[in-house]
């Protein structure tokens, strides 16, 4: 299951205790205060895993506490300090906090690892409060709690082509045949209810993401459907693949619809590349005759997903771009 958004509750480890303790040892009158620290709380760390690519393990949990610190010991011994909690997630993870929607850190990079919640130091032991007054201190300090906070978690898919269309574009074909991944496909709309990642291989060694993001309808931008669950992954791609059915009744004014949801979701997302393909080439006898696609305002590529037309083509001008992009 495909899971891109997450609440929990974060509580770092509470600082242990200080103790009060005094030195005893034969032969030593009066060895003086020797009361302990308390350890450090444990902190609650993030990290990045490259091959988690959901939220799934951490959605149905929903309070993740590290360890407290241990209180301080005789002899001016430190108390031991509480385990770290480490939350693994994948890259492209967007933490927030959930009071005030503020970006806490946009983790992107493959195990990259960021404290969010320090936990509380230790308390200091009676030996800190000799002084020449107070000889035998009878007295510690408690440790600071550790910081509490909750978190949202927000997924978006990174990939370097991002597939963009109406509902039964083809988009889902498209990601089959060019990769190994293998997403619901039926000749009816939204069978895709959430992204699918495929790895698209070329060359002996190379290859590069492709992202099937599911289909974008009128008012999307405004979250209509489903469309900012879907948006919010477009965010992340390098260039975006516009899929077109040849058949489209008005294929300029669907054009135009799905940059416009674009625009109104992000104006930096028309910024990206954009590369138009005709789909289903093979549902028709003549391309020629297709009236409708006359005067079309961007250059396209036809491809049939069904018969592999145009696909070496289309799959050597997405490589020809990444490779000018690195």
């Amino acid at each position: 299951m495909f899971i891109d958004y997450a609440k929990i509750e974060l509580q770092a480890g509470n600082g242990g205790t200080g103790i009060v303790s005094f030195h005893r040892e034969k032969y030593i009158d009066k060895g003086g205060p020797s009361g302990g620290d308390g350890g450090k709380g444990g902190d609650i760390v993030f990290s990045t895993n490259p091959n988690l690519h959901t939220l799934q393990d951490i959605r149905y949990r929903r309070l993740y506490k590290a360890d407290n610190g241990g209180s301080g010991g005789s002899n001016k011994k430190t108390g031991k300090s509480g385990e770290n909690l480490v939350i693994e997630i994948p890259c492209g993870t967007v933490i927030k906090n959930a009071e005030s929607s503020k970006v806490i850190l946009d983790m992107v990079e493959e195990n990259q690892t960021h404290i969010v919640c320090e936990g509380g130091i230790g308390g200091k032991g009676n030996h800190h409060f000799k002084s020449a007054t107070q000889q035998t201190p009878r007295f510690s300090q408690q440790g600071i709690p550790g910081n509490h906070l909750t978190v949202e978690l927000e997924l978006k898919v990174l990939a370097d082509v991002g597939l963009v269309g109406l509902p039964n574009a083809g988009k889902s074909t498209l990601l089959s045949v060019m990769t190994t991944a293998k997403p619901k496909i039926a000749d009816y709309p939204f069978t895709t209810l959430q992204p699918h990642l495929g790895i698209v291989k070329y060359g002996e060694y190379q290859s590069f993401v492709m992202a099937d993001i599911p289909g974008l309808i009128e008012g999307a931008s405004q979250g209509k459907g489903l469309g900012h669950q879907f948006l919010k992954h477009i965010e992340r791609n390098k260039i975006l693949l516009f899929l077109i059915d040849i058949l489209d009744d008005n294929p300029q004014d669907t054009f135009n619809k799905l940059k416009k949801e674009l625009h109104t979701f992000n104006d930096t997302l028309m910024d990206k590349p954009t590369l138009v393909v005709r789909t289903k080439l093979d549902t028709i006898q003549n391309p020629e005759t297709l009236d409708q696609w006359k005067g079309f305002s961007e250059e396209y590529i036809d491809i049939s997903s069904v018969s592999n037309s145009g696909l070496d083509n289309l799959k050597d001008r997405l490589v020809s771009f990444l490779s000018s992009s690195l």
